[in-house]
């Protein structure tokens, strides 16, 4: 009983004197212009503090991804280097203290995409059973990962003649995803396996495998030289570690309107990512840096001069696989089960 009343006790004359137990949210919440949740990349907009009990504030520090924002005449520029679905903090130092508060936003593309269609130079044959889920060239040869169970492979293929030169395949329990070469070494996805493998550009040795990190599945690969850009099946665009297979990051795909999903194959040309769209006739055109989408080309049409097998379906025999020849400059697609590359240019509309 003693120990209970001198509990009450002390609790009342804490409660008395002022005693607090905020939470961040409590005390401060993030203003934003309009109160909107959704912004361009490098918008400049008004920007304040609720200061919900009147505390004395000392001093704001604004950040996103880590990277501070500079606050000037109550205005903040989101000149942040990736795109997408974002966490504005704030740390608001008062009263010999400090806390930090958050704030979800969305930051979008400064630009709505470009439209693009295509002229085809020629058309090559291609294994109507190799369901294409990465292609790539090195040099002047074709090399070409397939998919579904027991029919999955890493290809060396002649595109002008369709032969395939060499050939892997993987377990009957893999599904075989997207593909790319850098260093001597080739580095292949599976889909829901959740990991990779790497091997031996010259004689497809098997020399390492990978598990995935925070992404979900496998769906593309492609690499700029020093990182590897994977896809998967989401709106986001993982930079791995091409010596750690480790995800260091990733970034959004975004218009300027909403952030999109559905990116499968990856093909990496001059600081862009050309991407097919799952299941549609189209390839965004992506800044691999920021994951703005900068451009979207149709190639509806193609589909209609490719020979359909039997078993044909629409939603799953459709448009994936894109590779750049840096000696033509020009880029082939071919499809998921497709008797026919092509090898096209992209134009301007």
């Amino acid at each position: 009983m003693i120990k209970v009343f001198f509990s009450t006790i002390s609790l009342l004359l804490f409660l008395a004197c002022g005693g607090e137990n905020h939470q961040p949210q409590d005390l401060f919440a993030i203003k934003l212009e309009g109160d909107k949740k959704q912004f361009q990349q490098n918008e400049s907009i008004d920007i304040g503090l609720d200061n919900k009990l009147d505390k004395t504030i000392k001093s704001v520090r604004y950040s996103i991804d880590g990277k501070e924002l500079t606050v000037s005449n109550n205005s903040i520029t989101f000149d942040i280097p990736t795109l997408g679905n974002k966490t504005l903090k704030a740390v608001v130092d008062y009263d010999e203290t400090s806390v930090e508060i958050s704030k979800n936003i969305k930051i979008l593309a400064e630009k709505a995409p470009e439209l693009y269609t295509y002229e085809i130079i020629k058309e090559y044959p291609h294994d109507n059973r190799a369901y294409t889920q990465g292609l790539e060239f090195y040099q002047d040869t074709l090399y070409e990962s397939t998919g579904k169970k027991g029919r999955s492979s890493l290809r060396k293929v002649d595109y002008k003649t369709g032969k395939v030169l060499k050939q892997i395949d993987l377990d009957n329990t893999i599904f075989g995803e997207g593909m790319t070469i850098l260093n001597g070494k080739i580095y292949q996805l599976t889909w829901q396996s959740h990991i990779g493998y790497v091997y031996d550009l010259k004689d497809f040795k098997k020399i390492d495998s990978f598990q995935y990190g925070e992404s979900k599945e496998g769906w593309g690969l492609a690499n700029d030289g020093e990182k590897l850009f994977k896809s998967d099946g989401t709106e986001n665009i993982w930079f791995l570690n091409p010596e750690t297979l480790v995800e260091e990051g990733h970034t959004q795909t975004v218009t300027n309107s909403s952030i999109f999903n559905k990116t499968n194959e990856l093909e990496y040309v001059a600081g862009k990512l050309y991407a097919n769209v799952y299941q549609k006739s189209g390839v965004m055109i992506i800044d691999a840096k920021s994951g703005a989408i900068e451009g979207v080309v149709n190639f509806g049409g193609l589909s209609k001069k490719v020979t359909k097998t039997p078993n044909w379906v629409d939603t799953d025999n459709v448009l994936n696989g894109i590779a750049y020849h840096p000696t033509r400059k020009t880029f082939f697609v071919t499809g998921k089960d497709w008797d026919k590359l092509f090898e096209v240019k992209i134009i301007k509309k």
